[in-house]
């Protein structure tokens, strides 16, 4: 038994090809267009919950500092942090947020010569500040008093404003 391979005659092949490509053009432009120019509706809805300031508050009784702040040296920074949020957040950094002053009872501690230097940003380990709760924070070797301090500082004590930045 013998096999031939019959060719198409001349032309039939190209107009074979042309009217396949057409017809999947024709079609997809059809898909395409029922697909936006459906009719129909719908809702939805979506919303960012807001999160209330977290905030540095004035130290309560039995806060106390365990280390003392002299010339050329450093001490701990104090800071009592409240979360009012129903969710926990977590602190990201500090930053400092204006002059160091000293207190009422030592007025003539006009040049303090107070520094903060915040903790390095991301903290680590996380510290997380559970929901509708306050913590005592202690920030190690944050405060630094240098040589240029006035001796009316001796004995003060100084309010260091702190920012906080947390996430949720």
């Amino acid at each position: 038994m013998k096999t031939t391979a019959r060719a198409l005659p001349p032309g039939r092949l190209a107009r074979t090809a042309v009217a396949t490509v057409a017809l999947c053009i024709l079609g997809g432009a059809g898909s395409a267009y029922a697909y936006w120019a459906a009719a129909g509706t719908g809702s939805g809805s979506a919303s960012n919950g807001s999160m209330q300031a977290v905030t540095v508050d004035a130290l309560v009784p039995g806060d106390t500092l365990q280390t003392s702040l002299v010339p050329g040296g450093t001490a701990d920074v104090l800071l009592r942090a409240s979360n009012p949020n129903p969710h926990a957040v977590t602190v990201y950094g500090f930053a400092a947020n204006g002059p160091v002053t000293a207190d009422a009872a030592h007025p003539g501690c006009t040049t303090t010569g107070v520094t903060f230097t915040p903790p390095p940003v991301p903290l680590s380990p996380p510290l997380i500040i559970q929901p509708n709760s306050s913590i005592l924070l202690t920030l190690q070797g944050a405060a630094g008093m240098s040589a240029a301090s006035v001796s009316a500082c001796q004995g003060a004590q100084f309010t260091v404003p702190v920012t906080l930045e947390v996430r949720k």
